[in-house]
């Protein structure tokens, strides 16, 4: 069994996306493989979960008033 590793960010915290963050098929009204959203564009963490398989952090994270992306923890940073 792996270990679970403590989230590194907490709820209503602000961050910036690392990285530019792909359409992986969850969002069905966005061009899969297309951009979501862009390096270096801001959100704040709406919600802290855990992936099962894994066990580790993820985070759901809004970027405007409508987009709700889950993010891993190396996909976003700190402001």
């Amino acid at each position: 069994m792996i270990d679970p590793r403590l989230p590194k960010y907490q709820w209503g915290q602000r961050v910036k996306a690392a990285v530019d963050l792909i359409n992986d098929g969850s969002f069905p009204d966005a061009p899969a493989n297309g951009l979501l959203i862009g390096a270096g564009a801001i959100g704040e963490i709406v919600q802290v979960g855990r992936h099962t398989e894994a066990n580790v952090p993820i985070y759901l994270v809004e970027y405007g008033e409508r987009l709700v992306v889950g993010c891993l923890e190396e996909e976003i940073t700190m402001l």
